[in-house]
């Protein structure tokens, strides 16, 4: 059996939470493999709104195994709010596993975060200020904590030494830290943490993938924020390509199966850094305001612009994507013209590849096309949309060659199109 992975191919908030919880009655396992609290999974069914930063997007279906895997770091004090939320909501959750090689976000961690972006001032990165930057240095550093570290009878020793390590480095910036209160909350949340069942979870994965279960792979934030290959500095810390779900939870290349990519039918980020096609008019408010564009984790409002394709499929070749998802399509109803942009003009020359500097003077080459007026929030078959939709949907599969499986015209579980049966 092998192992699918399903992520994001924009800046992140593409709508993985949705895709991950409507696919999920096709797999025996859930499997978050990198990021942290920074993403914000959005889940929409039976009237409510249910946001996800740390436990995986499979949770509301009980007969499902979850796991988050080494390569996520978590936040305590956020996890137990998490859990807190699904218990009002009766979520079943004695099917949530940790991997022991999960680092810990402390308290610090988020000082350190704090400090170094006011110390960046204009260049700041636009962090969401969660301390996954500084967690995830520490566990390169080698100096991280683990959630198997916290059933070790000297845990507190080894919490204390290495937040002594974070306050000199504050010095450095002098920066005045303020983390008694939320420490005290931080080691009440452990003890929840200990709780649950910890596991060697790159045995267990491997294990079900022997046993012929079927499991996927969940990734945070979005391609164009990978480490590597995202619009650096601009990024986030840990690898959101297919190649991290290899990485964050100890499976073979060999295993690596489907591979789904989400994007929307428009592009949108977050905080700092480069975004050729983004919006600065009254087109761009409208879709903010019709897609409900704020950060599900920070509240910011997001940037919106038109979709772009060479930046799309960049994602795709590092990806290996087999199938796209659509999301948000219906957001785009009551445009008259909708552009696509097929290429970047830099430096006079056109190209369809991401150059090295995204901060270069890039001025996107549009290509227009017909809009729809039509509310498609309920229409139910692909044959059923408006030609306009359908003319966008296979522009798209002609220019990067793979096809459409799912399209969301709802953020409702319910409200999602199968278009290609796989």
């Amino acid at each position: 059996m092998k192992l699918d992975v399903l992520l994001g191919l924009q800046w992140g908030d593409e709508g993985k939470g949705k895709a991950v919880d409507f696919l999920t009655p096709h797999y025996d396992v859930i499997a978050r493999f990198q990021g942290g609290p920074n993403a914000g999974h959005t889940l929409e069914f039976d009237g409510r709104k249910h946001i996800l930063h740390t436990i995986p997007s499979g949770i509301f279906h009980p007969e499902k195994l979850n796991i988050i895997g080494n390569g996520v770091v978590i936040d305590p004090v956020i996890f137990r709010k998490e859990i807190e939320g699904l218990r009002t909501h009766d979520t079943d959750l004695k099917n949530l596993y940790i991997s022991r090689k999960a680092n810990l976000i402390l308290p610090t961690h988020r000082q350190l975060d704090a400090a170094s972006e006011a110390a960046k001032g204009e260049t700041k990165i636009g962090s969401t200020l969660k301390g996954i930057g500084p967690a995830y240095m520490d566990k390169t550093g080698r100096n991280g904590l683990r959630v198997g570290d916290i059933h070790a009878p000297d845990f507190e020793a080894r919490y204390n030494q290495l937040r002594e390590k974070h306050l000199k480095i504050l010095k450095q910036y002098d920066f005045e830290p303020d983390y008694q209160q939320e420490e005290t909350l931080w080691l009440e949340a452990i003890e929840l943490l200990r709780s649950f069942t910890a596991i060697d979870s790159e045995y267990v994965v491997n294990q079900y993938l022997s046993e012929n279960k079927s499991v996927l792979a969940e990734g945070a934030q979005g391609t164009l924020l990978d480490i590597d290959f995202g619009s650096y500095p601009y990024v986030t810390s840990s690898n959101t390509v297919c190649a991290g779900a290899c990485t964050g939870l100890g499976v073979a290349p060999s295993h690596i199966g489907k591979v789904y990519g989400i994007v929307k039918a428009y592009c949108t980020r977050v905080g700092s850094g480069p975004f050729p096609t983004e919006l600065h008019d009254q087109t761009g408010d409208k879709i903010r305001a019709t897609g409900r564009e704020f950060g599900s984790t920070t509240g910011r409002p997001r940037r919106c612009g038109w979709l772009d394709l060479p930046a799309l499929k960049y994602s795709i070749m590092l990806n290996g994507v087999s199938s796209l998802i659509l999301t948000k399509a219906d957001v785009l109803s009551g445009f008259d013209v909708i552009k696509i942009c097929t290429h970047y003009k830099v430096d006079g020359k056109e190209t369809d590849k991401m150059p090295f500097d995204l901060n270069a003077h890039i001025e996107p080459v549009y290509k227009e096309m017909k809009g729809w007026a039509d509310d498609i929030t309920n229409i139910k078959s692909f044959d059923s949309l408006p030609e306009e939709l359908k003319n966008y949907t296979e522009f798209i599969e002609k220019e990067t060659g793979v096809g459409f499986y799912i399209i969301s015209v709802s953020p409702d579980r319910a409200r999602t199109i199968v278009k290609n049966e796989e």
